[in-house]
């Protein structure tokens, strides 16, 4: 098994490869980051943006992406600028209800082929705000 590791969006992307014969492939993976556009923390629906992953190999190969956790953990993900933070996650599909991991937390992707595009599906939730509290209201003074 062979192993080539690459930053994705700050991410540690480590490809595994299983060659069907004794010699291994010579594969290059060239990640294009998750593009989310501008963020509203007003908005009400979460924020969502793709990237890809190719994968270009010297001979027709199976093989798996793994992504790390990057800052944060697979389950919580986060991006910072500065002081401020937003968290995020990275997915294996268009519906964002499989995290893509390392394996042991969130799922890895798996494909077969010289040329493969995979798709990288990623999201920021909406802002969570808090209930507003009712301001005390003050009586004017006689």
């Amino acid at each position: 098994m062979s192993r080539a590791h690459h930053a994705l969006f700050g991410l540690t992307a480590a490809l595994s490869l299983a060659a069907a014969s004794p010699a291994f492939a010579a594969c290059t993976v060239a990640p294009q980051g998750v593009s989310f556009g501008g963020y509203d923390s007003l908005a009400s629906t979460p924020l969502d943006g793709t990237g890809t992953i190719n994968v270009a190999c010297d001979t027709s190969t199976a093989f798996t992406v793994a992504l790390g956790s990057g800052a944060g953990s697979i389950g919580s993900r986060h991006m910072t600028s500065g002081a401020s933070e937003l968290l995020y996650n990275l997915y294996t599909g268009a519906s964002r209800l499989v995290v893509w991991g390392e394996g042991f937390s969130g799922s890895t992707v798996s494909a077969t082929g010289t040329n493969v595009d995979l798709p990288v599906h990623g999201r920021v939730p909406r802002a969570r705000t808090s209930p507003r509290r009712a301001m005390p209201t003050a009586s004017p003074s006689p």
